[in-house]
């Protein structure tokens, strides 16, 4: 019985000392990452890195690797998540045709991110962290492309500057990382 309770005390220790601390540790590497990329980048935005990665409970008891990877997974679901909005968007039938057609093209070039998400997600397992990071800046100028579409015609409202501003930071995130990584290799 004695056993019981001093392995009961035991795991209560090791849950309420150790688990905070790891989970202190992972923010700081995600704050610590963050902030060195928003130091390298004047477009990375340290506040959406930070608030994206905490946001996923994985990110608490990672390494930079597992960073990596959880942004390159947010940048696939916002880019699915994205088509499907896009789909719904082209179902209204009084909307103007010109945003429709720009709408069309956004629907393929999120496409193509999709497919290129999973491409730079394959490299980096294989530690190809080069072609990951072709495919990563593919991906951010697919949401550039997105947007430049809308801004040829004056007073066409962009639908999508959410959902395209969070792939272009989230492929950024994703970049940063790897590039980090890519150093360390090189070393």
């Amino acid at each position: 019985m004695w056993h019981i309770s001093f392995f009961s005390i035991l795991y209560f220790c090791l849950f309420f000392l150790i688990i905070p601390h790891q989970t202190a540790i992972s923010i700081d590497i995600i704050n610590q990452t963050c902030k060195k990329c928003s130091d390298e980048s004047n477009i990375f935005s340290y506040e959406f890195c930070s608030v994206s990665l905490q946001a996923v409970p994985a990110s608490h008891v990672t390494n930079l690797q597992g960073l990596a990877l959880i942004a390159m997974e947010l940048a696939l679901d916002n880019a699915t998540n994205t088509i499907s909005i896009i789909k719904q968007l082209l179902t209204n039938e009084t909307a103007d045709p010109f945003a429709l057609e720009c709408l069309k093209d956004c629907l393929e070039v999120y496409s193509e991110a999709v497919t290129m998400l999973v491409d730079s997600i394959a490299g980096f397992l294989e530690e190809h962290y080069d072609t990951a990071r072709v495919w990563l800046s593919a991906v951010m100028e697919v949401a550039t492309t997105c947007a430049d579409g809308f801004k040829e015609k004056e007073g066409v409202v962009y639908p999508l500057e959410n959902e395209n501003y969070s792939l272009f930071q989230l492929s950024d995130i994703a970049l940063c990382i790897t590039h980090l990584l890519s150093q360390v290799v090189r070393s």
